[in-house]
């Protein structure tokens, strides 16, 4: 595929996937510029990330910190995103690298990011991961857990971030278990994410919704939705 081939994909793509997005919107009588889009680029060459960025996409993600590190000092131009499970000895790469980690789930990553965000002199916005898996089916085979902090325990760990140095509480996270409704389940979401803005006005991020559940995600109040397969296609497996 030539690379003119590669843009006009990719612009067809955005503008389908943009037409979605506004479309889910309108029906959920919302403002057309609520949601933001955060696209997605794993497994995929910086030159896509560029494609994008010339396109309009200003905010984009990885889930892998190798990936993200990569990337980022080749576009400074746009927002970077880290969305994965993080172990907390890549908390000084994610600070360097990101303005935003979708996945703050346990005390030890918080305590991590602080320090490092310290060091580097940053601020790092979080959101904390929510678990989602009492929406999903009983068949723990399925992976339904998808990571996450119980519901139960978000005020804690919000509190914990919101106090913490060089962080910032941006808002909640999380991902329709495997198999479950991803209405009820970000429905569930939507509850947890007002008690947090209750507690904590500032964080009122929800960052839901994927290329499969992205409508459900808008109707139950998501503000970013992260698009990859919608976006630049089918992904190719990483060794």
């Amino acid at each position: 595929m030539t690379a003119d081939t590669r843009e006009q994909e990719l612009r067809d793509n955005l503008t389908s996937v943009r037409e979605r997005i506004q479309a889910a919107c309108v029906a959920a009588g919302r403002p057309e510029d609520a949601v933001t889009l955060v696209a997605i680029t794993k497994t995929f060459p910086v030159s896509d990330v560029r494609a994008l960025a010339a396109l309009g996409v200003r905010d984009l993600g990885e889930n892998r910190e190798q990936e993200l590190k990569a990337k980022a000092p080749d576009c400074q131009d746009v927002t970077w995103h880290f969305v994965g499970q993080l172990q907390s000895n890549k908390a000084r790469s994610i600070v360097r690298n990101a303005s935003v980690l979708h996945s703050v789930d346990r005390s030890s990553l918080v305590k991590a990011l602080s320090r490092a965000a310290v060091d580097e002199g940053r601020v790092l916005r979080c959101l904390l991961q929510v678990s989602l898996a009492e929406y999903g089916p009983a068949d723990a085979a399925t992976g339904v857990g998808r990571g996450g902090v119980a519901p139960a325990d978000v005020p804690e760990l919000a509190a914990e971030v919101a106090g913490a140095d060089g962080l910032e509480l941006g808002g909640v996270m999380a991902v329709a278990p495997l198999g479950s409704d991803p209405d009820e389940a970000f429905g569930g979401l939507e509850v947890v994410a007002s008690r947090l803005r209750s507690e904590h006005p500032g964080a009122n991020w929800v960052s839901a919704g994927m290329s499969g559940d992205l409508e459900a995600a808008i109707r139950r109040g998501a503000t970013h939705v992260r698009l990859g397969r919608a976006l630049l296609g089918t992904r190719t497996p990483l060794g």
